[in-house]
């Protein structure tokens, strides 16, 4: 061939200028010279061929699971005859590993060699907490589908598939714990408020919580009291919530209801009042009936709400203290005075006396005011045989008049007064006429007992 003939002479004079050598013809070998000469090696002519009787000059190409396109400068007939040139490609599903192209040489042989090889992508990687099923496991075309273990989600890609170029398509999905725990909270309840508390005492289980995926509870909360706690009237939600390792979360909620019995309310008796204990009216509480000073009680002083919702006893009535001056002493009459009023005895030498006459016209005109604090006045006025005494319209009996003197040591010869607790001790003395403001500041200072300033805080001053 021509390219052949005319490749030689080239080849020759490149090696001649690099080793500077002398060829031998015929011997294959070469002797170094030192002059720059250069000899071309003449070639032997090639003999001329006869492409008719010789159609086939190269082997036919046969690709497994492929496909050669061949174009002869000879015609459609001559596919494999000298200076053929053939494309190659595979059928679907095979990659071509070679040229693509190939021609036939004047050596016999086609100038290269290809084959088909299957495409196959690599194998998949497992997937932690889940799996995947392949329709044709890593050849070309087949489908993945990736699944989870219960209690968890595929997140990414559900599918892939083996593509012509043997890469997978998308990414590689995860399995990620996004189910929350399961949670169940006790049932609601209702509970009675216990015997004269207005709370009750309420016990519960802790919930029931599992978790869908791997099982474990990382934390629960509560939100509200804690079980064993006292309870006030009303309803109470309580809530639990619980975090698993994920941090998924889940909650629940029930409800407490405390229900307090109560009794009806009680109502004051008239010129009384009335002091319970607890909310007054609810199951336990006690309630006590106390009189103004100078009434009295008459029946049950206590009655309690009892669980049926119904009071104890019956209500009292406070009647005007009945005071009793046929006695035989002094200490009898004080006895009907003792823890229930206070005494304000006034003593005068005669009626006409200025600061006798000053004192009652006080007293008359605080009345109220001394009604309030418990204050009875007792009069002692005047000289044997003539002496009167008395309490409000009830006179005493010269004998007790006489018995009082003494045992509060009151003289007649000059005005004097002397201040009585509930108790009968004497706890202060005048020689002059006191004001009303003055003894009731005394009286509210140092006499008031803590049931009494209790209820003068409660009520107020009813005489202003």
């Amino acid at each position: 061939p021509r390219m052949a003939q005319e490749a030689a002479p080239v080849l020759l004079v490149v090696l001649a200028r690099l080793v500077s050598s002398t060829w031998h013809e015929g011997s294959g070998y070469y002797l170094e010279s030192h002059t720059n000469e250069v000899y071309a090696e003449e070639t032997r002519p090639e003999p001329a061929l006869d492409y008719r009787r010789v159609p086939q000059w190269c082997a036919t190409l046969n690709i497994h699971r492929g496909e050669a396109t061949c174009y002869s400068p000879r015609g459609s007939s001559y596919r494999s005859s000298l200076g053929t040139r053939c494309e190659l490609s595979c059928a679907r599903g095979y990659r071509l590993v070679g040229p693509s192209a190939v021609q036939c040489l004047p050596n016999r042989h086609w100038s290269g060699m290809a084959y088909c090889r299957q495409i196959r992508c690599h194998v998949l990687p497992a997937v932690l907490r889940g799996s995947y099923v392949c329709s044709a496991g890593v050849q070309m075309d087949s489908r993945c589908d990736y699944t989870c273990l219960p209690g968890y989600q595929l997140e990414g890609d559900r599918s892939r598939i083996c593509m012509e170029d043997g890469h997978w398509s998308g990414s590689e999905p995860i399995c990620v714990d996004m189910e929350p725990p399961k949670i169940r909270c006790p049932d609601s309840r209702e509970r009675i408020a216990e015997p004269g508390k207005l709370t009750a005492t309420v016990y519960w289980d802790p919930p029931r919580v599992r978790d869908s995926a791997d099982g474990v509870i990382k934390r629960v909360m509560l939100r509200g009291p804690e079980p064993g706690s006292e309870f006030p009237e009303g309803e109470h939600v309580i809530r639990y919530t619980a975090h698993d390792q994920a941090y998924n979360r889940a909650s629940c909620k029930f409800s407490i209801r405390v229900q307090v019995r109560r009794c009806p309310v009680l109502k004051p008796p008239q010129n009384g009042y009335i002091s319970c204990t607890s909310d007054g009216n609810n199951y336990g509480a006690t309630c006590e009936y106390l009189c103004n000073g100078g009434y009295e009680r008459q029946g049950t002083s206590l009655r309690v709400c009892q669980s049926t919702q119904q009071w104890t006893g019956s209500q009292p009535l406070c009647a005007p203290m009945q005071i009793n001056t046929d006695v035989n002493s002094a200490a009898s009459l004080l006895d009907q005075f003792h823890e229930k009023r206070r005494l304000f005895v006034v003593s005068a030498p005669d009626p006409s006396n200025r600061y006798y006459k000053m004192q009652i016209s006080m007293l008359q005109q605080a009345a109220c005011g001394l009604d309030l604090r418990h204050v009875t006045t007792v009069e002692l006025v005047g000289q044997p045989p003539h002496e009167v005494g008395r309490i409000r319209e009830h006179r005493l009996s010269l004998g007790i008049i006489e018995e009082l003197r003494r045992f509060l040591h009151l003289t007649r010869s000059h005005f004097n007064a002397v201040l009585l607790d509930k108790a009968g001790t004497d706890r202060e003395r005048y020689i002059s006429p006191v004001s009303p403001d003055e003894l009731f500041l005394f009286i509210d200072t140092y006499l008031l007992s803590e049931r009494e300033a209790a209820r003068r805080a409660q009520s107020g001053d009813p005489c202003e």
